[in-house]
């Protein structure tokens, strides 16, 4: 019997969600993501250590967020020579609220790569999608740089995205569950909650249906997962990140392993077509305290490990 890793990639392009390239090829993913957290996880690591020292030592004298982007860029250079597609590298989340110098940094990120002789085909840059990183990939879409928009909790934030013409949205699984199962504290039923009920589950169903329904060309991408019932349940979707851990379990398993995600069901959803505009966005998202909570919450967390690694590559 095929493992349950082996019968998802039939149905999802499963991606790896970590910046510990050594770990890769074990998994067979065909694209990887990172994120400042990850990245600050991997440095940490003493196998990175060499890795870390020679690309601050051959670009030392440059200022620090040059330098962290070089690393940034390393890593993924390193992770392309592993994975067959993409890699994600994500801007400095303190530009979140800042469309211009997101487009630069951006900008900076793929001249980076395209100087490694990497194309920029095989890089996404990831930026939390704030109403700010919305427009700036808008633009960046524009001129052939193709965005993954991180961060994303709520309905209004993907049709947001769908409409700038976003290449790949990422809907964070897990912290969509994390939210609700922390708000209904004794009362929260695990069981009842699980599979299609999952709220983030339920998220990523509501989204990947109303862009199948409506011919949307962004790609779904569910992330930040905290169990493997999570996967299962969104096998069908277009892709899938998954953390070492995750796919390892996935592996093990020879569980059988069904499409959740069905294409002709999503076109018959009686789903409406809805837009937004910069008014109607933000206050969609101040209706939606989870959305909005998860939102602020993630940015403050990656923007604090990108003040860690700043502090490692400044002490290397």
């Amino acid at each position: 019997m095929a493992s349950q890793l082996d019968q998802l990639k039939q149905f999802t392009t499963v991606v790896a969600d970590t910046g510990d390239f050594l770990q890769l090829a074990a998994y067979a993913p065909r694209d990887a993501t990172t994120n400042p957290s990850l990245i600050l996880k991997a440095v940490k690591q003493p196998a990175y250590a060499p890795l870390l020292a020679q690309t601050v030592g051959a670009h030392r004298g440059q200022p620090l967020a040059a330098l962290v982007d070089r690393v940034l860029v390393r890593f993924g250079c390193e992770i392309l020579k592993v994975v067959p597609g993409r890699v994600s590298t994500e801007v400095d989340a303190r530009l979140s609220f800042d469309t211009a110098a997101t487009i630069a940094r951006a900008q900076r990120l793929v001249q980076m790569y395209e100087s490694e002789g990497i194309g920029r085909e095989r890089v996404l840059i990831k930026m939390a999608a704030t109403w700010e990183g919305i427009q700036a990939a808008k633009a960046l879409e524009h001129l052939g740089i193709h965005c993954n928009l991180t961060l994303l909790f709520s309905f209004s934030q993907a049709v947001a995205c769908g409409e700038a013409g976003v290449t790949l949205i990422s809907p964070f699984v897990g912290r969509i569950y994390d939210w609700h199962k922390k708000q209904a504290g004794a009362a929260w039923d695990e069981a009842a909650q699980a599979g299609a009920n999952d709220p983030g589950v339920a998220s990523v169903t509501r989204i990947w249906r109303y862009f199948r329904k409506f011919g949307i060309d962004t790609e779904v991408m569910g992330a930040s997962f905290r169990n493997t019932g999570q996967i299962v349940a969104l096998a069908g979707c277009d892709l899938l990140t998954i953390s070492p851990e995750l796919l390892g379990q996935l592996q093990q398993s020879e569980a059988p392993l069904r499409r959740a995600l069905d294409e002709v069901d999503a076109k018959a959803c009686d789903a409406r077509a809805v837009s937004y505009n910069e008014a109607s966005f933000r206050f969609a998202m101040n209706e939606d305290a989870m959305a909005g909570d998860k939102l602020a919450e993630g940015i403050r967390l990656f923007a604090a490990d990108t003040r860690a690694l700043d502090a490692l590559i400044q002490a290397a």
